[in-house]
């Protein structure tokens, strides 16, 4: 089904699919999707794969959450549907950890030069494998408990499995040589000025978790009116804590069961 999906992408004359247009459509990795669907028609996945990680270092995350403005600039969507391409995306990288084609990277020298990257959200990870296989040594500073951003507490575990795919990578970054630092925020654990003084650079990839409130608004003083960001951060860590065996029963601090719940909001969060 994959190759039927890969296939129709074949005989596309114009493809703008691999890099952001002027109409919001494309990707804005510049993944090479025509050259990868070509391969993963041929059957040769193993290269399919090698294209797909010239462009994208995690593909298993957007292959996963990504919106896939790849589709909306596909030149068959005009007619009828466009080609499946996250679909196939996510094909690929998970055919590779299947066939243990995706191990561990470290360098094979080090620069001996320090790099702190301050959060360990998809940008922070990015930058930490990339910096790390050029041999620079990296630690990643995270102020919660467990590394991923919103990977681990922003997305629910329905959209994106924690264990099969976050922390998979996670641990494939530690064996490359990466050193995570949890539980410490710069400002109460440790300076930014200390950071600067002990690194040779420091990268900030601290996210967007701020939510932005309704101060004003009659009402906003009342109970049980909770923030998205904060309630989802809350349940994916307490869900998690029983899953992993850290804690045998973490409810997390609002029970919503019988309850009638109100959104604000329409985006992804």
């Amino acid at each position: 089904q994959v190759r039927t999906q890969a296939s129709r992408c074949m005989d596309c004359g114009t493809p703008t699919c691999h890099t952001p247009n002027q109409g919001g459509g494309g990707c804005p990795l510049g993944n090479r999707i025509p050259t990868w669907n070509q391969l993963v028609h041929e059957g040769e996945w193993k290269r399919a794969l090698e294209r797909l990680l010239d462009t994208n270092n995690f593909p298993e995350f957007t292959g996963t959450t990504c919106p896939a403005p790849c589709e909306e600039a596909c030149v068959l969507g005009i007619n009828e549907k466009p080609v499946a391409i996250k679909s196939t995306e996510l094909a690929i990288i998970e055919y590779g950890f299947s066939k243990g084609w995706i191990k561990p990277q470290p360098p094979q020298q080090r620069t001996g030069r320090r790099i702190a990257i301050i959060g360990s959200g998809p940008a922070g990870l990015a930058a930490a494998q990339q910096l790390n296989r050029a041999g620079h040594l990296v630690k990643i500073i995270e102020r919660a408990d467990r590394g991923g951003g919103l990977l681990m507490y922003g997305i629910p575990s329905m959209k994106l499995d924690k264990t099969e795919k976050v922390l998979r990578r996670l641990q494939l970054l530690e064996k490359e040589g990466i050193e995570f630092k949890y539980n410490t925020e710069v400002g109460r654990d440790i300076t930014l000025g200390e950071l600067c003084q002990k690194n040779d650079a420091v990268i900030l990839a601290t996210g967007a978790t701020s939510w932005r409130d309704l101060r004003n608004t009659e009402g906003r003083q009342l109970k049980n009116i909770v923030q998205a960001m904060e309630f989802l951060s809350v349940t994916q860590k307490a869900n998690l804590d029983v899953e992993t065996g850290v804690s045998k029963n973490a409810p997390p601090p609002w029970n919503l069961q019988g309850k009638r719940v109100v959104v604000i909001g329409g985006g992804d969060t």
